[in-house]
């Protein structure tokens, strides 16, 4: 398995700060953004990372972690011409670097402190038996505001479906950045529509799975998305400066 870290986009939402750098650059408490993901992929085993991100901010992203041997991992750089394409756009940048194997991703803003060990050997588990599927990783929110894609469950943990951004949610569990495909998932993403954004969407790359009915998820106790608002960005500082000192993260 390799790892994947998407880093791009325009971030205008986060103006004036990001007006010079990429929002995965700034700091949440005493490290950069793009450090958690990073470190994550190290927790979890990964030795090969691609990191992409747009052109304008590539060059800082390098001077920054240069061949990533500070994480113990190989890292690379690929570049998304089109920072508005969506997630799934980004995605297809990896195919190559993949090279048929499955793929951990993670949106170079989420911060979390859950291991993804077993939840990776559950995944590897289920595709030397089934030869296909994807994981998902949700959320516990009390507001989901339409921020976020949501995923609906029954009882016994089962994905009943998936929206992106609902105006009425189906429950209160947010999709989170963290997604394992498995090596069809270019082949998925070559079928994709662009939505009424204009963006290929991650959450329909993931319906294709739950369609067939190979679509795993877990869920996590604690996450945020850094890089959605100015008071996000905060609440990722106060969270992540608590958990440091507490030895949680």
């Amino acid at each position: 398995m390799k790892g994947v870290i998407l880093a791009g986009g325009l971030a205008t939402r986060l103006r004036p700060l990001t007006a010079v750098t990429n929002k995965h650059l700034l700091p949440v408490y005493n490290k950069p953004m793009i450090y958690y993901p990073l470190e994550m992929m190290k927790r979890v085993g990964m030795k090969e990372v691609l990191l992409i991100t747009s052109g304008g901010h590539v060059g800082d992203f390098a001077n920054l972690l240069l061949s990533g041997e500070e994480f113990g991992l190989r890292l690379y750089y690929a570049i998304q011409q089109n920072p508005t394409g969506g997630i799934a756009d980004g995605l297809k940048l990896a195919e190559e670097f993949a090279q048929k194997e499955p793929i951990l991703v993670i949106l170079g803003d989420n911060i979390f402190n859950f291991d993804l060990t077993a939840s990776i050997k559950r995944f590897e588990d289920t595709i030397a038996k089934d030869k296909k599927g994807a994981m998902v990783f949700g959320v516990h929110r009390e507001t989901l505001a339409q921020q976020y894609g949501v995923i609906e469950m029954d009882a016994g943990g089962k994905v009943i479906s998936i929206e992106e951004k609902p105006e009425k949610p189906k429950s209160d569990i947010a999709q989170t950045g963290i997604y394992v495909y498995d090596n069809r998932a270019f082949d998925f993403v070559r079928k994709l529509i662009p939505s009424a954004r204009g963006q290929l969407e991650v959450t329909d790359l993931n319906n294709m799975y739950l369609a067939e009915k190979s679509l795993l998820c877990e869920l996590i106790d604690w996450w945020v998305d850094a890089g959605t608002s100015h008071d996000e960005l905060l609440q990722a500082n106060v969270q992540v400066a608590e958990f440091v000192k507490q030895g949680k993260l």
